[in-house]
C-alpha cells in the first residue's frame, strides 16, 4: 500500500496511508529507525454501542493537506453512523511531537457519546524483542520504551485527558493485540505489558446535534523518559491546537518565500503540485544530510529491503531540483555528507543508511573472475555536478571552498583516473537502474558533467593546473562519448557499450536515461543528434494505453505489468516521462514549442493520487501507483522541469513581445 500522507521535519518522519493509520514512524533519522515497520496503529470509533475502525469499509475518505502546508486534511464520513471526521496531522517543525486534531461532527439531532480508539503498535528499533508499554500516572499518559528510545502517547478533550487505556501481548501465540479490547468500547486498563507489546489509549467525547467536538491527540519521541515528559507538557501548555496551527504556517512561509517566481500560463494545479513536490522533498530530507530515495516500508512484501537509503544519484539530481528551487539552505549538508562519506580512493558506494553509514548492496567485488569496483560510477560524478550547479545559481563561495579538498578534488582525481583508455571513456560500472554492467551513455554523461564542474572549480580557486588537466580528460570522454555510443545507423545514442568475448558490443534497446547527454552537457539539446535520440525514445518508450507516459527502457521487467511490449514497453515512470518534457523545454524556439512539455506537467498532475503524492510507476491499464510512494526523485523533477519550464516561458515571452 503506498503511503497517502507523509509529515515531517527533518528529523521525525511519519507516514499514514488512505485511513490515516500510521504505518511508519522514522527517528532519529529520516529513513532510520522504522519504529512501526509498517504495522497499522489503528484508529476506532464507539457511537451509542455501536464500533467501528476507520479501515472499515463503510467510511469514505477524502485525502488533502492544508493548501501549500505539511498538515494533512481529511474528511472521513460514516453515513450510517450519522458522523463525519475532520482529521489534521502534522509533525511540529522544530521539536520531535507529532500532532493530530480531530473534529467530530454529529449529523444526528440528538446528544451523541463518541469513544475514540488509538492503538500504538510500536516494533521500537524495528523489532519485536524487549519492549516496555507502561501507563504513567503522573501525567495520565502512556508511554513505549527499549533502551535510548522513548515514545509517549496523550490527548485532550476539553479539559480532559485520556479516558481509558490499556496494555498488553502482541503477535505471539494468539494474541492478536489491545486493539481487539477496544472493540466494546471499554478498555481493561491493564498498566504494563513487556516483550511483543502494543497498547490502546481512549478519549470521550459528548457531540452536541449537528455539532461539533474536538479531539486532539500526540505523540513525543526522546532518549529517555524525561525528554518525552518535557515534550509532553510543552504541548499541553502551548495547546496542541495552537501547535498545529504554528506547524500550518511555517511551512506555508517556508514553500511561499519564492514569491518572486512567475508561473507563467501553468495550472493552479500545476503550481499547486509544484509547492506541495518542495514540501514533500523536505519530509524526505534528513537535517544531516541525507536525501532518501523512498520511505514507504511496504515495499519490504516485494523485497525484503527497502528504499530508505541516500543514493549519491538520487540525492544530487534531488539537490539539483531543490537548489535551482531557491532552497539551497536545505540541500547545503547533502554534499558534507557525501564528503564524509566518500571513500579513500575517491568514489562513493552504491547507497547509504541515513546515518552516513554504507547501505546494503547487490553489486559483486568479483565478477566472471575478475575483481571489480561494486560502484555506479555516475553517483561520484553526479554531486560534483550538482554542487557546480549550486554554485552557478547562487554564487556562494563558502561551500565549494570548504568541499574542496575533501570532496571536489578527491573525487575528479578518481574520476580522471578510472579511464578504459582505448575508448576514451569511464570504465565499466553499474547502470543508473542497477541492474547491469557496462559502460553507459549516461554514467558517461555524468562523468563529463562532474569533470567538467570540478575544472570549474579549481579554475574558480586559482588551481589552474588542475583545471586544465580535468578539462582535457572531460574532453577525452565527450570524444570517447561521440566515438563509441553514437551509433550512425540507429542514427541515436546507444544505452551503452558491454563486453562479450573480450570485445565491447554496443547494447542498442532504447533507453530513457540517454538524456543525460544534454542535461550534463556533453552536446546541447538542440545538437541533431541529440534530437533524433529524444525524437527515438519519445516514439518507442511511449505507453500505447489511455494512461501514456514513458518507460524506463525497451522491455523493462521491474513490477511488469503486460507482456504485450509493443504497446507497453514498460509500466510510466514519473521521471522518465519528465525527461522528455525537459529535453522539449531546452529545444524550445516559441511559445508553442512549450505546449508539450506544458501538457506533461498537467499529465502529472492527473496521475498525482489525490493527496499530491506521486509514486515511482504507474499501472500503464489504470494509472494506479506502483512500487513506492512518494518516491523523491518524482517530486524533485517535477519541480526541476517546472522550474526549467517557467524560466524557458519567461525568456521565450520577452523575446516575443520584443520581436512584437
Amino acid at each position: 500500500m503506498p503511503r497517502h500522507l507523509v509529515i515531517g521535519n527533518g528529523k521525525f518522519l511519519i507516514n499514514l496511508d488512505r485511513n490515516t493509520y500510521m504505518r511508519d514512524l522514522y527517528y532519529p533519522y529520516v529513513g532510520q529507525l522504522n519504529h512501526v515497520g509498517g504495522y497499522q496503529c489503528r484508529i476506532g470509533l464507539w457511537v451509542d454501542g455501536a464500533f467501528t475502525w476507520l479501515a472499515d469499509p463503510e467510511w469514505k475518505f477524502e485525502l488533502s493537506y492544508i493548501e501549500d502546508s505539511l498538515v494533512t486534511e481529511v474528511r472521513a464520513s460514516h453515513y450510517h453512523l450519522g458522523i463525519t471526521l475532520l482529521m489534521n496531522d502534522g509533525v511540529h517543525q522544530r521539536e520531535d511531537v507529532y500532532l493530530k486534531r480531530v473534529r467530530v461532527h454529529n449529523h444526528w439531532d440528538t446528544v451523541r457519546e463518541v469513544r475514540m480508539f488509538f492503538n500504538q503498535d510500536l516494533v521500537i528499533n524495528e523489532t519485536e524483542v524487549g519492549d516496555t508499554a507502561a501507563y504513567y500516572p503522573q501525567n495520565n499518559t502512556v508511554f513505549h520504551y527499549k533502551k535510548d528510545r522513548y515514545f509517549m502517547f496523550n490527548g485532550l478533550t476539553g479539559a480532559e485527558g485520556i479516558y481509558q487505556y490499556t496494555t498488553g501481548v502482541k503477535r505471539f501465540y494468539n494474541a492478536e493485540g489491545t486493539w481487539r479490547d477496544a472493540e466494546d468500547g471499554h478498555l481493561m486498563g491493564n498498566a504494563i505489558a513487556q516483550g511483543s507489546v502494543d497498547s490502546t489509549i481512549s478519549f470521550r467525547l459528548h457531540v452536541p446535534p449537528n455539532g461539533d467536538e474536538t479531539l486532539y491527540y500526540w505523540m513525543s519521541a526522546g532518549k529517555n523518559l524525561e525528554e518525552v515528559k518535557k515534550l509532553d507538557n510543552y504541548v499541553k501548555e502551548s495547546h496542541p491546537g495552537k501547535l498545529l496551527d504554528r506547524v500550518e504556517i511555517y511551512w506555508q512561509r517556508w514553500v511561499n518565500k519564492s514569491e518572486e517566481r512567475d508561473y507563467g500560463n501553468l495550472s493552479e494545479a500545476c503550481v499547486r503540485l509544484y509547492k506541495h513536490s518542495l514540501l514533500i522533498v523536505r519530509t524526505q530530507t534528513d537535517v544531516n544530510g541525507a536525501i532518501i530515495a523512498a520511505n514507504d516500508s511496504d515495499i519490504m512484501q516485494s523485497n525484503r529491503d527497502h528504499y530508505s537509503y541516500m543514493w549519491p544519484r538520487d540525492g544530487a539530481l534531488i539537490a539539483y531540483a531543490m537548489t535551482m528551487a531557491g532552497y539551497q539552505g536545505m540541500i547545503t549538508p547533502f554534499f558534507h555528507f557525501c564528503a564524509e562519506a566518500l571513500s579513500p580512493d575517491g568514489y562513493l558506494h552504491h547507497k547509504y543508511n541515513p546515518d552516513g553509514t554504507v547501505g546494503s548492496s547487490w553489486h559483486p567485488y568479483l565478477n566472471g573472475g575478475n575483481m571489480q569496483l561494486p560502484i555506479q560510477e555516475d553517483e561520484t560524478g553526479l554531486v560534483l555536478f550538482a554542487l557546480w550547479q549550486d554554485y552557478v545559481r547562487h554564487g556562494i563561495i563558502e561551500l565549494p571552498q570548504s568541499l574542496y579538498r575533501t570532496l571536489i578534488r578527491r573525487a575528479a582525481r578518481f574520476m580522471s583516473g578510472y579511464i578504459e583508455q582505448e575508448l576514451s571513456l569511464p570504465k565499466p560500472s553499474y547502470d543508473l537502474w542497477e541492474e547491469r554492467y557496462g559502460i553507459f551513455t549516461f554514467t558517461a554523461s555524468a562523468v563529463y558533467g562532474g569533470l567538467i564542474a570540478a575544472a570549474n572549480f579549481c579554475s574558480l580557486f586559482g588551481d589552474e593546473e588542475r583545471s586544465s588537466r580535468y578539462r582535457h580528460t572531460a574532453e577525452k570522454i565527450k570524444s570517447g562519448i561521440l566515438k563509441h555510443l553514437w551509433d550512425e545507423e540507429e542514427q541515436r545514442f546507444v544505452r551503452g557499450l558491454v563486453l562479450d568475448g573480450g570485445v565491447w558490443v554496443k547494447d542498442k534497446t532504447l533507453e530513457s536515461s540517454v538524456y543525460g547527454i544534454f542535461e550534463f552537457g556533453v552536446l546541447p539539446a538542440d545538437d541533431p543528434r541529440v534530437v533524433s535520440t529524444m525524437k527515438a525514445n519519445r516514439a518507442g518508450l511511449t505507453i500505447k494505453t489511455d494512461i501514456g507516459g514513458v518507460a524506463r527502457y525497451h522491455h523493462d521487467y521491474y513490477f511488469q505489468r503486460s507482456s504485450d511490449i509493443g504497446s507497453v514497453p514498460g509500466n510510466p515512470w514519473i521521471i522518465c516521462t519528465l525527461w522528455i518534457a525537459e529535453w522539449e523545454i531546452e529545444c524550445a524556439k516559441t511559445l508553442e514549442d512549450l505546449e508539450s512539455p506544458r501538457r506533461t506537467l498537467e499529465w502529472v498532475v492527473s496521475h498525482a493520487m489525490e493527496s499530491g503524492i506521486l509514486p515511482e510507476q504507474l499501472d500503464p491499464f489504470d494509472g494506479g501507483p506502483v512500487s513506492v510512494a512518494p518516491l523523491t526523485w518524482s517530486h524533485a523533477t517535477y519541480v526541476l522541469t517546472v522550474v526549467k519550464y517557467t524560466e524557458k516561458y519567461k525568456k521565450l515571452l520577452a523575446a516575443s513581445k520584443a520581436f512584437s
